[in-house]
């Protein structure tokens, strides 16, 4: 396990995000990115989580909601890492993976792309 700092952690996070192609993240629709330490008790090794509707769930219905919230993991993240290069490859990956669950691919999907 490595040790990183919140701050340092939350930075990476906005990284990844920033690394996101610009034309993707214009595409994002009422969404905000979280850093929280842990995962949910039920499932305490998830490193990310996309909570909300999807683009290709959305119809003429959708409206007056909260954001879509995708949150990253610190703990389950570092827990799994042995360098900061280890947590940079693995928050860039969780951070596409949950955008990816915003446009509605799936996690079967994301493992063929190597995004799992």
């Amino acid at each position: 396990m490595v040790e990183v700092s919140e701050d340092r952690f939350a930075e990476l996070v906005e990284q990844a995000y920033r690394d996101v192609p610009d034309e993707l993240r214009a595409m994002l629709d009422n969404v905000v990115l979280y850093v929280e330490d842990d995962a949910p008790p039920e499932d305490p090794d998830l490193l990310g989580l996309y909570d909300g509707v999807a683009l290709t769930e959305r119809d003429s219905t959708y409206g007056g909601v909260l954001p879509d919230r995708i949150m990253v993991f610190r703990n389950p993240t570092l827990a799994i890492c042995e360098t900061e290069d280890d947590v940079v490859e693995e928050v860039r990956i969780t951070v596409v993976h949950e955008i990816a669950h915003h446009f509605g691919i799936d996690d079967a999907r994301l493992h063929e792309l190597g995004y799992a």
